[in-house]
């Protein structure tokens, strides 16, 4: 669901998961929880990543 966007967004990027938690202060495991689909970002995780890739919420979670 919004996991594979994530990741997608990420990859995107060029950006490992480590260094993208290094970046927005997300923890790695945090970001593989959510980009497994394991579990759901908060409302503050999708806004620091939102903010750190100067996107929209529902671009984020790739909403159309």
């Amino acid at each position: 669901m919004y996991g594979s966007a994530l990741k997608q967004r990420r990859i995107e990027n060029k950006l490992t998961q480590e260094q993208l938690a290094k970046e927005t202060g997300i923890p790695q495991q945090t970001i593989s929880w959510i980009e497994s689909d394991t579990g759901i970002p908060n409302v503050l995780q999708c806004a620091i990543l939102a903010d750190f890739y100067e996107i929209t919420i529902d671009e984020l979670i790739g909403r159309q």
